[in-house]
Formats: C-alpha cells, structure tokens, sequence
C-alpha cells in the first residue's frame, strides 16, 4: 500500500501533494508502519557507524583531524568569493567552461542549452545531489531526453520513480525482492533475488546506456581552486564511465564544495571516506582537470561545470547558518541520528534527509514547505558529535525553530498552550496548585507509577511509550518534612 492510499484511507485526499503527506509527522506515522523500512535503516546505519569507530580508531588523532578539517571549511566559506573565482579561472584556464546559475531553474535551463546546443537526446550521469536540488531527471524528461542514473543505487530508487532515502545509500529502504521486480520490469529475465544475478543485469543494461550516451553529467565532491581540479569519490566506478565515455561531460556543483589547495583537499580525503562509509579511502578518487588534451587518450572532449548557489549566498550572510556550508555531505549524522534511524529519509520529503536536511532544506528553500523539519530532533546534539567538519547543527535548529514560532508556526491550540505553560510556571502559587491538582486527577489512571492510558494531550507521547507518574509528594514538600524531622532528632546541624 503506498502512502497516498494508506492516508486517503485514514483522512481522505487533505494533506496530500504528489501523492505523499504534507505534514512530517503524518509521513512518521506511516514510516512507523513499515517494518522492514525500520530493521534496514537500523542495520545499516549501525553498519556505517561501526565501520567508521573502527578506521577512525586506526587513524588516530581524529579530533585534530575534525578541527583541520573545520578550519579548511571555515577559511573556505569566509572567503568564497575569491576561492570561487581562482576556481573557475583555473578550470577555464584548463579548457573548460563555468557557468554560475542563481537557482535550480537557472542551473536547470544552462543544463538544457548544453544539451540543446549539442542536440543530445542520451544522458548517463552519475551520482549528484544537486542534480537533485533541480529535480535534473524530471527536467530532462519533460524535454524528451533518456537520463539514466549509473549509480546503483541511484538506478533502483529511478526505476521505482522514487528519491533517495539516505545520501551515501540511496536505496537502503529496498529488499532484493523489490530489486528484482524492478529490475524485471526494466528487462530482466529470468532474475533471481541473488546478488551476483542482480548485479550482472544492472552492469549489462548500464553498459548499453554508457556506450550510446552523447552526454555524462557527474557531481563533484570538491573543486580545488588552486588548480580547477574536480574531485570524485566512488565505489562502483560508475562515475569514471560517465566522465569518459560521452563527447561531452557537465558537472553539477554546490558553490560550497571548493577547498583551496591539494594539502588542504588531502585531509577531506582523509576525512570524507571515513566518516560515509567506514573506509580509509574508496575505490576510486577520480580528479580530473580540464577535457581532453590533445594527444590525450581518453576522457570528455568537452567540459562544462555549472555551479549553483540556490539560497546558498543567504546563509553566507547569516552567522547563525554560515557554518551549513561547511557540509561535506558524508551522512555521518544522519547514521547517529534517532530520528532517522527510526523513520528513515523519506519522511523528510526532501533532497536532503536527517538533522542536515532539517536544517538545510528550510535554509535553501524558504517559505513554510520544510518549516516542520527543525522540530523533528531531539536536540541530543549526536549529529555534531559525529560531524567530521564539527557543524553544530542542534543551534542552528533551535534557531529555526525559533523563526518558525515567530512566524507563528505552531497551530493555535500550541500557541493557547505553552501561554497556559508560561502562565503556571511563572508563579509559584500557580505552578503548586496546578501540581497538586495534576496528583489528584492522574490516580485514576496510574498503574504501578506510570500513565499508559491514551487520552486527550497524553496520546501523543503514550502511543510510543509509558508516562511517568508524578510523586505523591513534590521534592520541596519532603525537603521541609525532613528537615523537621531532623530538627526534632537534635541532628539538623550535624554533618558527618
């Protein structure tokens, strides 16, 4: 059953866009629902976080690591401007051609003239979250044009016209049997749930599409100014098709993914494998400067990289948010995350899932769309504790949450009751007497000191767990008692 029929079913067709809940916590609920979505997330995030506690430990030193790795960022960010320029000038320097695109659809029309311009109708590409960011496959589609992902996981979350779940893995939500189908329906014959089968096939259909694709779009990992170098980190070797095979390659680029210099581009590589995938290095780092020279063998004839700000100067702006830039979007806090690991990336109906995507997708889109994203955290602060860049992203989301009140966010019977929350506790009087009232009224409903009943305000927090009862008597009610009792024993004033 898809969410679209499980809440038509529960509160009609209110609250429904393109088929998913609007609201966050009605996509919670029905995460909540699905077991094997659960178990996935859970086994592969602890995966991720064991294999990560294990290459650190051999590493060493990992906290002066994070704060090199902070200071490159925060350098890089205080002084984009420039960096972006000594960028762009090195990558034209090389034969390429740079493109700076205000938003999505700027950056989305650049990509259509590129491709109108070489009268392409083939597109592989590799994996790319600001492809993403530009909703890139929908664009080219709607334009008549073939876009394949290459990535594996990003070709099955394609072929089930879904959005990745999580930014490193972006089918973990998917079991071989819904693989199978897919792929069976893709062409497949034969397939069983077998790994090896699965991936013959994907490696079978996916070399047809590189060796009749006019263009490869790839993202980019980081930009080096210093040389206009573009750095890729892959496992699957998928990428180095994508930016060889094609006449001509395009780069998707974050404005924010520059460093300066190689030194500085060696401590990312030492960090950003890590903290994504628990390894010490992947597979391949691809870099490449420039298209094909001549007397060249291989790669792209033609290099094209469009970077893209889309509400990104705002944050440049904001020294609450500036440090979101820092992101090197490993995924790290999305694998520490209980939120995530609970409900999984796509409740948060965004490009971006987990605490980065609660604080950068309302940053970069604005209005009230994510305004619901910030209060989805617990605030335990893991996110940043495993941050190999040391963001704090739990200030920057008490700050958005701060901005979603003032803008008066919360529905009316929120607003009436944290008015009654602040009226109690501002007055000693007030907040005793309502205590005391509180210890009558629960009697009924206490069994062996907890509250399970599911009533009224309580059934938010007793669907999930027990409510703890209040004592039968406050701590400052006992306090006196005892101090008369030892008064009355002649032992007030003794200490031991």
């Amino acid at each position: 059953m898809t969410w679209e029929t499980q809440v038509h079913s529960s509160r009609g067709t209110e609250g429904i866009r393109d088929g998913v809940p609007e609201h966050m916590l009605d996509r919670c609920k029905l995460a909540l629902q699905d077991d094997f979505l659960r178990k996935a997330v859970r086994f592969t995030a602890d995966k991720l976080r064991s294999k990560k506690d294990a290459v650190v430990d051999h590493l060493g030193h990992w906290e002066e690591w994070r704060e090199r790795g902070s200071a490159i960022r925060e350098e890089t960010i205080s002084h984009l401007d420039y960096y972006l320029q000594q960028f762009a000038e090195n990558v034209e320097k090389s034969g390429g051609r740079v493109y700076f695109a205000e938003d999505a659809g700027e950056a989305a029309q650049t990509l259509l003239d590129i491709l109108s311009a070489k009268q392409a109708k083939s597109v592989v590409k590799a994996k790319s979250m600001v492809s993403e960011e530009i909703q890139m496959n929908e664009v080219l589609e709607d334009a008549g044009i073939d876009v394949v992902e290459t990535d594996l996981g990003e070709f099955i979350v394609q072929l089930a016209k879904e959005k990745p779940s999580h930014i490193i893995i972006p089918a973990i939500h998917k079991n071989r049997n819904q693989i199978r189908d897919l792929f069976t329906a893709a062409g497949g014959k034969n397939l069983t749930t077998d790994t090896k089968v699965l991936t013959a096939f994907a490696r079978q259909y996916l070399r047809e599409k590189y060796l009749h694709a006019e263009v490869g779009v790839t993202g980019c990992n980081f930009g080096i100014a210093k040389s206009g170098t573009l750095a890729l980190f892959t496992n699957e070797g998928n990428a180095d098709m994508v930016m060889n095979l094609p006449k001509t390659h395009i780069v998707l680029m974050g404005m924010e993914r520059v460093v300066p210099t190689f030194a500085d581009f060696e401590v990312m590589a030492n960090l950003l494998p890590r903290s994504a995938t628990g390894q010490k290095l992947t597979t391949y780092v691809s870099m490449i400067t420039g298209p094909r020279a001549h007397g060249e063998m291989d790669g792209a004839k033609e290099l094209h990289v469009i970077i893209l700000d889309n509400g990104r100067c705002r944050q440049l702006g904001d020294e609450n948010y500036k440090d979101i830039l820092k992101c090197i979007r490993c995924g790290a806090c999305l694998n520490v995350c209980p939120v995530y690991r609970q409900v999984g990336g796509h409740a948060y109906a965004s490009v971006y899932p987990g605490p980065i995507g609660a604080v950068l997708s309302p940053l970069l889109n604005g209005g009230e769309k994510y305004t619901d994203l910030p209060f989805a955290s617990s605030l335990c602060g893991a996110c940043a504790e495993a941050c190999p860049v040391k963001i704090q992203h739990h200030d920057m989301l008490v700050h958005l949450r701060q901005q979603a009140v003032g803008n008066h966010y919360p529905v009316a019977g929120e607003r009436l009751m944290m008015k009654g929350f602040a009226r109690i506790f501002s007055s000693s009087q007030r907040y005793r007497l309502v205590m005391d009232t509180a210890r009558v009224c629960q009697k009924p409903l206490v069994r062996d000191g907890i509250i399970t009943a599911k009533l009224g305000p309580l059934a938010g927090w007793t669907k999930g767990r027990d409510f703890p009862a209040l004592a039968k008597e406050s701590f400052r009610r006992r306090w006196v008692k005892l101090q008369r009792e030892l008064a009355a024993s002649g032992k007030g004033g003794q200490r031991k």
